[in-house]
């Protein structure tokens, strides 16, 4: 029908920043507990879920030929992967990371081998951000001390979620029911 398509997340909600988690998601029909909610008819094929990551993104940014391919003429955005997005297990899709990302042929993120050639981290923004205590969505020892935390939650329903004070205890901007923050919108995960 015409309509051009790109893929996401719906992170500043419910979801991760993680691609890979979507990408997980779009080619197995599972969610992140592994309950599979798809048929195969309703799957892409791994190849299908990146171009809509990658290539068909930049119609949305008015960036057709310019970026999303690696190809003559368009800027070196590019990840080397933890492992072959292609030949992982799909059950693995989840768990990639970049070991070295290049904006625009630069380098702007490097890990395990190619740690030293990333630029250095400005700190997590805002200052409350939970980043800045328990870490990125990929440090597994931050998952452990989230879980851990969840676990001896202190809540009157026993959420086992927040692992933190729950934000309706804190003086937080949510008197707004318009704004982001409005009546605790997105505040439940904030310390």
């Amino acid at each position: 029908m015409g309509l051009p398509v790109g893929a996401g997340t719906d992170a500043t909600r419910v979801a991760s920043y993680n691609p890979w988690v979507s990408l997980y998601w779009l080619v197995t029909g599972k969610t992140v507990g592994g309950t599979r909610l798809y048929p195969p008819a309703n799957r892409l094929d791994r190849e299908q879920a990146l171009r809509l990551w990658t290539e068909a993104n930049s119609w949305f940014s008015r960036e057709q030929g310019k970026k999303g391919r690696i190809a003559v003429g368009e800027l070196a955005d590019l990840a080397v992967l933890s492992a072959d997005y292609f030949n992982v297990p799909e059950d693995e899709i989840a768990q990639l990371s970049s070991v070295l990302t290049l904006l625009g042929g630069k380098v702007v993120h490097g890990a395990a081998e190619f740690g030293e050639l990333a630029p250095p981290l400005p700190p997590a923004a805002p200052d409350w951000s939970p980043v800045r205590s328990f870490g990125g969505y990929q440090d597994r020892a931050a998952h452990a001390v989230q879980r851990a935390a969840a676990s001896a939650c202190g809540c009157a329903q026993g959420c086992n979620v927040h692992g933190h004070d729950h934000a309706w205890a804190k003086a937080l901007p949510v008197a707004d029911e318009r704004s982001f923050w409005g009546a605790l919108g997105c505040s439940c995960w904030v310390a």
